[in-house]
């Protein structure tokens, strides 16, 4: 090997293998098709081997070329925490950040934090990015995104997390459902009923049953929906009920539809919130610190809130 391969042709080798389109893989680094082509072309020729396999109409990776790009992912991860190493010494929650959020936490929690992390640290630029739970983590690897807030535990290999806080669920129903007439609401009246839920992919749907001590096998499941909104607007024209986190109720997403909540009588019916990042990241003490920041500022945990009365 005369050379060995420089930074820019891994990103195009990466980029390529995330698009199998020249074209894509092109425009997503912000070059020209024929600079992209020749990075890798001379990226094969450095290494005396064949990446990628082309045609007319589509990119493969060969063998060798996929076990090149897992191997390009860690060297790009570790310069980005060399250079995250670097700017330590400027002070904390300072420079920029990308976060990772799901959409059953970011349209609650977000507004009141990032206005306290403006007020309290101008100078730190947080990029958001929300997304499903598996989306996230898959970002998180390939180095996309530094940390993550979504519930927790999730599977994922490599990473630390760090739990903030719990956030109950409650049950939303139609007036005159029978389970609001019942002494004391527990999860296994749930059993049988008309649960909407959201659709595979979005973790709430699996937490929920999981704090419920439900399968899905266990429920009626007329309709999945793709947001809580959309949920909350089945469950207002009388299709089912179905389950909020707790921060959503401090928002106005039930406003006008006449849906009635409860809390549940026994206790552990909620998810953990939380943060996660890469094992090896540079940054590990200042995501504790934003965690700090979140726990203090972002959301009252559960445990200070006045409990939820039926409404």
């Amino acid at each position: 090997m005369s050379h060995p391969p420089t930074l820019k042709q891994l990103k195009y080798l990466c980029a390529v293998a995330e698009h199998l389109h020249f074209g894509r893989a092109a425009r997503a680094c912000y070059i020209s098709q024929s600079t992209l082509s020749a990075g890798i072309q001379e990226l094969e020729e450095h290494l005396g081997v064949l990446l990628l396999e082309r045609n007319s109409k589509r990119v493969l990776l060969t063998e060798v070329g996929r076990e090149a790009v897992v191997r390009s992912h860690q060297i790009l991860n570790a310069v980005d925490d060399l250079a995250a190493l670097c700017e330590r010494s400027a002070l904390p929650l300072s420079g920029r950040m990308r976060l990772g959020v799901i959409p059953t936490i970011a349209p609650y929690l977000l507004p009141r934090l990032l206005q306290r992390l403006r007020a309290e640290h101008p100078e730190f630029q947080l990029f958001i990015r929300e997304d499903l739970s598996q989306h996230l983590v898959d970002a998180l690897h390939q180095g996309e995104l530094d940390l993550l807030l979504l519930a927790i535990p999730f599977p994922a290999d490599g990473v630390e997390s760090l739990p903030l806080f719990d956030d109950d669920f409650v049950l939303a129903y139609p007036p005159q459902h029978p389970l609001g007439r019942i002494a004391q609401l527990h999860s296994r009246d749930l059993r049988g009923q008309d649960l909407l839920l959201l659709e595979e992919g979005h973790c709430l749907r699996g937490h929920a049953l999981a704090a419920c001590r439900l399968n899905a096998s266990d429920l009626s499941v007329p309709y999945q929906a793709t947001s809580l909104n959309t949920l909350v607007q089945m469950v207002a024209n009388g299709i089912g009920i179905t389950l909020l986190p707790r921060m959503a109720l401090d928002t106005p997403i039930l406003a006008g539809t006449g849906i009635r909540t409860r809390a549940f009588a026994e206790d552990g019916v909620r998810r953990t919130i939380g943060l996660m990042w890469r094992r090896q990241a540079a940054r590990s003490e200042e995501f504790r610190l934003l965690g700090e920041f979140i726990r203090q500022h972002g959301v009252t945990p559960t445990e200070g809130r006045t409990p939820l009365k039926d409404s």
